[in-house]
């Protein structure tokens, strides 16, 4: 949707603020909301069979948003999106902790996140193709249409594991939905994790959603070149900072677990001056160019934060955790991100014209510092937290 919402926001005659809502709240609501008891179903059931529902799900309701012809439209699809995206991480996170053993899960997660990045970048090099060539229509059905195939592949391929065998306390742990919340509550670890990832998101899904339209209102650049040089170094980049963050937290977590959190730390802190200089330049080029390390560390987090995620809880609650992490870390980030900048765009526009928005998203990268303290301030609790049965 962000390489599209130029198009998008002219063609339907609505604000920023109007589009950051679109971009965030609207998916962001019905996806954390569906992703709860999805993932207490994915604890007990196939979770192949969800991926696949999931799947089918968002990539019809992708295809559809093309048709839309009233902003409202567009949000209903939008809506569909969310709730077939929430049936996907949580089932898989506990699939991918079954398959591989603790020391080598932050690895095996960051691997699996960095289909978010090749993702993004296919999303962001079609988008802004098919946009300059067919229009922003013909892009949402060229992109969603061939996920209806893929679910039917991953129905018929996908493994789906022998569940560990789970010991009494595991078994009273899930017995109900407010007793396994305390347990998450009372991991406080986990507390400050959360609110990391969180936070990381709401920058990380600010600039996602509005660096398109910053590169062609500030620097003048067509949405084919925006989307040619953004897909590339947020797919290419950002999967290098996943897969980076992944193998350092497990080389490094075997000497000492707190690793897990003070990667992601230092990826925030790292990436904070990237940004700024990125939304700071003059020259798209150098901008550019300020974008590929703080894609690279800002991707650091994703994991060591859901490796150590499925570390924390016993094997019958894995699900559950991650959909409460994505809960979190989307009512802040995705939620608040994009709709942040939106109003700020809207609200410094009227002084600063075009480069409203490029003092939007210089405000917004203040979060990092508040992301790196939770990241950090975590380690002091990951070793008491750490339960040796849940592995």
């Amino acid at each position: 949707l962000s390489i599209l919402l130029e198009p998008i926001r002219r063609d339907l005659g609505v604000s920023d603020t109007a589009m950051g809502f679109l971009t965030g709240p609207a998916f962001a609501l019905f996806y954390t909301c569906a992703g709860i008891p999805i993932a207490r179903w994915a604890d007990r059931g196939v979770r192949r069979d969800i991926i696949a529902i999931g799947l089918a799900l968002w990539s019809g309701m992708t295809a559809l948003s093309g048709l839309a012809t009233r902003y409202w439209h567009l949000a209903f699809a939008r809506v569909g999106v969310g709730v077939g995206e929430a049936a996907c991480s949580p089932a898989a996170h506990s699939l991918i902790a079954d398959y591989f053993p603790p020391e080598r899960r932050a690895t095996a997660m960051a691997i699996y996140s960095s289909g978010i990045n090749i993702g993004i970048m296919a999303g962001f090099v079609i988008g802004g193709w098919m946009s300059d060539a067919f229009g922003w229509r013909s892009a949402f059905s060229i992109v969603g249409l061939p996920g209806l195939v893929l679910a039917v592949i991953t129905r018929v391929s996908l493994r789906e594991p022998p569940r560990p065998a789970h010991s009494a306390s595991a078994r009273s742990e899930r017995s109900d939905f407010a007793g396994s919340l305390r347990l998450l509550w009372n991991l406080r670890a986990f507390r400050h994790v959360c609110l990391g990832a969180a936070l990381a998101s709401v920058v990380g899904y600010a600039f996602l959603t509005w660096n398109p339209a910053f590169l062609e209102r500030t620097h003048g650049m067509s949405r084919r070149e925006i989307g040619t040089w953004l897909g590339l170094i947020s797919g290419l980049g950002g999967a290098l900072g996943t897969l980076l963050g992944g193998v350092l937290a497990d080389h490094l977590g075997k000497r000492d677990p707190r690793w897990h959190v003070w990667i992601p730390s230092i990826g925030r802190a790292l990436s904070l001056p990237c940004l700024v200089l990125f939304t700071t330049q003059s020259d798209s080029t150098a901008a550019l160019l300020w974008f590929i390390p703080a894609q690279i560390f800002g991707a650091f987090w994703f994991g060591p934060v859901f490796g150590l995620t499925q570390g924390l809880v016993p094997p019958s609650m894995r699900a559950f955790a991650s959909a409460v992490l994505l809960f979190v870390v989307n009512v802040i980030g995705l939620g608040l991100g994009p709709q942040l900048v939106g109003l700020l765009s809207d609200a410094f526009g009227a002084r600063l014209g075009v480069d409203g928005l490029r003092a939007s998203l210089l405000c917004v990268c203040a979060v990092e510092i508040w992301a790196a303290f939770h990241f950090f301030r975590s380690a002091r609790w990951l070793v008491l937290d750490t339960s040796p049965r849940a592995t």
